[in-house]
């Protein structure tokens, strides 16, 4: 089992799961171009993508899905709240499947187990990823953490995690006002100590790989999130990664 990231951020998310012969894209927020682009940096054709799973209808998420889908006949999983959201652009897809945000499904060799959090959408979901042996955890675009959510992030053994914003510096930053509440509310993006105080709560003991992920490019930097991850796992910065929004992360393995 296998992760990659085409890219991490408000400009379009997109992250590659492989397990035996399934390769999965969770969510596409970028042009077909620029996806079939980042695709190629990891080695990989856009056609041997077997299935999109989709988080949520923002653009930076999904933005690109029906097009790719529709290029490449890539079928896409996702909520019935974000389907409704976006039924028109999605009207024409090749096949679509609805998932509920507490049920397990499995796409090929992947073992995909949703769950709901709390964020500004209609339904969204983050996903656990499995081989049944291995577990990758994924949580982005949530404003606080929720019992149900460390439930099913504990015990992994990697985690892309959203660190996305510093509280000092979205406080001082230029934003408007509303948007520094919507950012920084319950349901808006998790700053980096209360990522921090998640990680505190789960069972790391397992973890293999932890990756920072969709940082703010105003709000925050790569530095102040390793710092509160790494001092939450006590461990070195340094084996803290991060998602970058021009180049994501590379191919991690889980052994």
């Amino acid at each position: 089992m296998r992760f990659a990231c085409l890219g991490s951020g408000s400009r379009g998310n997109g992250l590659v799961v492989e397990v035996g012969d399934t390769r999965l894209l969770l969510d596409c927020g970028f042009t077909l171009k620029e996806a079939v682009i980042r695709l190629s940096r990891l080695g990989l054709d856009p056609d041997t993508i077997d299935g999109i799973v989709v988080t949520h209808e923002h653009d930076d998420h999904i933005g690109g899905v029906a097009r790719f889908a529709r290029r490449f006949g890539t079928p896409v999983w996702l909520t019935h709240g974000t389907l409704r959201s976006v039924e028109k652009m999605f009207a024409s897809l090749p096949m679509i499947n609805i998932i509920d945000g507490y049920q397990r499904f499995s796409v090929g060799d992947v073992e995909i187990e949703p769950y709901p959090v709390p964020h500004d959408a209609q339904e969204p979901a983050q996903f656990v990823f499995s081989n049944g042996a291995r577990r990758l955890g994924v949580l982005t675009d949530a404003g606080c953490s929720t019992p149900h959510i460390e439930a099913t992030l504990s015990n992994c053994d990697a985690l892309v995690l959203e660190c996305n914003h510093d509280a000092q510096m979205l406080a001082s930053s230029d934003y408007p006002w509303s948007l520094k509440q919507r950012v920084g509310g319950r349901f808006g993006h998790l700053e980096n100590a209360v990522s921090a105080g998640l990680l505190e709560s789960l069972d790391c003991s397992r973890l293999q790989h932890i990756v920072a992920a969709h940082l703010s490019q105003k709000n925050n930097t790569p530095l102040l999130a390793q710092t509160v991850l790494s001092s939450a796992l006590n461990c070195g910065i340094d084996w803290i990664g991060v998602a970058s929004q021009d180049d994501g992360f590379a191919w991690r393995q889980l052994f």
